[in-house]
């Protein structure tokens, strides 16, 4: 029993952590802008989902984009929210799907394939987004002038696949040194 409940502190306390680092990089770059906090932001989303698991990640991609929120540091507007909370979930699941299993190996192969299955995440995140919260959800927001539709628009297009796929690069370069140094594979 002892080493189970271990196992759910140690879980609580990584996605806690990764959830910390993750709201702590996007109030410490905010005034950096998007291409400096973006890559940030899905490095961590990644690195939270190949070394803690789906559960882990699927909670760091959601609850930070309401907690960023709430603090200030996340989209102004409440209703594009639930959008990046979204994306982000659907960036990660898609990830762990095509990513996790190759992540720490080494090959040309795999470096390939891992890479293939990033660059898909990115896709299906900015694809959600380009279609979901810029064609659907902006022009049906009360009060919304075109000048933020425009802002946000211009936010949450192209820029979500370029930053997408810089955290993505990072990650492929970053995920395999901390699995080596903690000795272990995410689940």
């Amino acid at each position: 029993m002892l080493n189970r409940n271990s196992t759910k502190i140690s879980y609580i306390v990584k996605t806690a952590v990764m959830l910390a680092l993750l709201l702590g990089i996007q109030f410490a770059t905010r005034s950096f802008g998007q291409f400096v906090t973006g890559p940030l932001v899905n490095l961590i989303l990644l690195v939270s989902v190949f070394m803690i698991g789906l559960g882990g990640g699927l909670t760091v991609a959601v609850a930070s984009n309401f907690l960023a929120f709430l603090a200030g540091i996340g989209p102004a507007l409440p209703q594009v929210v639930p959008f990046a909370a979204v994306a982000n979930a659907i960036f990660v699941i898609v990830a762990h799907a095509l990513s996790r299993k190759r992540i720490a190996k080494k090959g040309l192969k795999d470096t390939a394939l891992t890479a293939a299955g990033l660059v898909a995440a990115g896709a299906a995140k900015t694809a959600f987004l380009w279609v979901g919260l810029v064609f659907i959800a902006l022009p049906l927001i009360p009060g919304l002038k075109e000048p933020q539709i425009a802002a946000l628009s211009a936010a949450f297009t192209w820029p979500q696949l370029v930053t997408s796929l810089t955290g993505g690069a990072l990650a492929m370069l970053l995920v395999p040194l901390l699995k080596r140094a903690v000795g272990g594979a995410a689940k």
